[in-house]
C-alpha cells in the first residue's frame, strides 16, 4: 500500500511559513490555526513533532508560542515531512510475489530471490522524492511565496497577528477584547 502526505505537511509548511515571517514575535499555535481558519486542537498535535525534531521552539507564558528554531536555509522540507509524517516508507511491498495458488506451500527460489522488481521500482521513486524535498530549504518556499504574495497581504497578516499577541498582555485591552 503506497503511503500518501497528509494535509498536516501542508498546513505544517504554512504554519513555518508564517512563524519565517513573523521571526521577531513568537506566534502561538491557536493564533496560527485561526489564521488560516482550521481547528486549533489540528494543529496542536502538529507543532509538538515540529517542536521534538528542532525545528521550532516554544516559549511560555502569556506572550508564548513557537519560533523557528534554525534559519530557514537550514530546514528542509524533507526534515519538515519527516517531522510530520515520520520517517516511514512510501510503499510497503508486502511480498505478494511469494504468493500463488499453484505454488503451495514452497514458491520457487526464481519467484522469490533477490528484491522485488515492483519494489526496487517503489524504492528508487521514494528516494527520488526524498532527494527532491531535501533539496528545497523553507527559505526556497519562502522567496516564492514573497514573490507571490503582494506585499499588502503580508503586512495585513503581521498586523493581525501582532494584534493577537498585544491582545495576550495582561492588563492592555484591543478590539479583540473591547465589549461589542
Amino acid at each position: 500500500m503506497m503511503a500518501h502526505l497528509t494535509v498536516s505537511v501542508e498546513y505544517g509548511i504554512h504554519c513555518l511559513l508564517w512563524l519565517a515571517s513573523s521571526a521577531e514575535t513568537a506566534l502561538s499555535s491557536r493564533d496560527l490555526a485561526e489564521l488560516q481558519v482550521i481547528s486549533p486542537s489540528f494543529l496542536a498535535k502538529i507543532f509538538p513533532k515540529l517542536e521534538k525534531a528542532g525545528i521550532v521552539e516554544a516559549s511560555e507564558g502569556v506572550r508564548g508560542g513557537y519560533r523557528l528554531a534554525l534559519p530557514l536555509e537550514d530546514i528542509s522540507v524533507l526534515q519538515i515531512v519527516d517531522a510530520i509524517e515520520g520517517d516511514k516508507p512510501l510503499f510497503g511491498c508486502q511480498e505478494i510475489r511469494h504468493r500463488c495458488a499453484t505454488f503451495g506451500d514452497a514458491p520457487p527460489t526464481w519467484a522469490t530471490s533477490g528484491v522485488c522488481a515492483i519494489h526496487a521500482v517503489m524504492l528508487k521513486a521514494e528516494k527520488a522524492m526524498r532527494d527532491e524535498l531535501a533539496a528545497h530549504s523553507l527559505a526556497d518556499l519562502a522567496t516564492t511565496f514573497a514573490g507571490k504574495a503582494p506585499t499588502e497581504f503580508i503586512t495585513q497578516v503581521q498586523d493581525w497577528m501582532k494584534e493577537r499577541v498585544s491582545a495576550r498582555k495582561p492588563g492592555r485591552r484591543t478590539k479583540l477584547e473591547a465589549p461589542s
